[in-house]
């Protein structure tokens, strides 16, 4: 990943992963005056949504090039590696918005869009949804990224749950028309995420997961590799950080207090244990991002 430019928005440095974001544009916007060609990146903080009207292309999810039949959404959580080539006569929008907002608006009123907000995704829509059901959130969408009435990004991330609640619903129906294997996998991917974020501050084994989804640490090793190019203990890590990151951002905690909470009986192996996963000790990031925070 390190080789892979990481942007807010295409083309534009990085924020760190704590801040609030919310973006409304149409595809030709930033498309055009980049050739139709939309190189491989990702956001490190940042899930986006496209809606394709019309028009045609590909685009490269992780290592996977799919080709882009309109209407449809394109669904790119956080830390998805993606790219695009648009034909010029591309009619769509993107939608970008904070991922852990997002999740943490979905853990209190609907827990159960939590795994759709985390799995990249191409889903077909059926021209009559797309035009009574969908246009209509994103017109309200865009009326509020463009306006600056009170409560504009609210009212922004209270849209986008609406928005949500139909991609899941043509996810389900998607998956009603009949399971294959990689829908199988597809779904057990999405129960480890969630198995990790429920019990990943108790420092669980490998085989604890594999166990809950009733698969062997070999079969489990073999279905994150194949499928997202990562080992379980890898996405165990990376769950961990971002929970540590957090904390140590925003809980005004000691990170010694932190270190506990994230189930580390000892403050230094944790220190150990960060700087070996992000290359600086806690206090440093801690410090780096607050004094971002504070220029801001």
């Amino acid at each position: 990943m390190r080789n892979i430019p990481n942007y807010d928005l295409y083309g534009e440095s990085a924020r760190p992963p704590w801040y609030d974001a919310f973006n409304f544009e149409w595809i030709v916007e930033r498309s055009r005056p980049n050739g139709w060609h939309i190189a491989a990146h990702r956001h490190d903080a940042l899930l986006q949504i496209l809606y394709i009207r019309r028009g045609s292309g590909h685009v490269l999810i992780e290592s996977e090039k799919l080709t882009i039949e309109a209407p449809c959404l394109i669904l790119l959580p956080a830390q998805t590696v993606h790219g695009f080539v648009f034909s010029p006569e591309i009619d769509g929008l993107v939608i970008t918005a904070a991922q852990r907002a997002l999740e943490s608006i979905s853990k209190a009123v609907s827990p159960g869009l939590v795994p759709v907000l985390q799995h990249p995704a191409l889903i077909s829509v059926r021209p009559a949804v797309g035009e009574r059901t969908l246009m209509p959130l994103f017109d309200l969408l865009e009326q509020e990224f463009r306006g600056s009435a009170r409560g504009h990004i609210a009212a922004g991330m209270s849209l986008m749950i609406a928005l949500f609640v139909q991609v899941a619903r043509l996810t389900d129906a998607a998956s009603s028309a009949g399971a294959t294997v990689n829908d199988r996998r597809a779904a057990q991917i999405k129960r480890l995420r969630e198995l990790i974020t429920a019990h990943v501050r108790e420092h669980q084994p490998i085989d604890f997961y594999a166990e809950k989804l009733r698969v062997t640490t070999t079969q489990l090793g073999r279905i994150c590799r194949e499928e997202l190019g990562h080992s379980p203990l890898s996405l165990v890590n990376d769950q961990l950080i971002r929970e540590a990151q957090r904390d140590l951002v925003y809980s005004g905690s000691s990170i010694k207090q932190i270190a506990h909470a994230l189930g580390f009986e000892d403050a230094a192996y944790f220190s150990r244990y960060f700087r070996k996963q992000t290359g600086v000790t806690p206090k440093e990031f801690q410090a780096a991002a607050h004094r971002d925070l504070s220029l801001n």
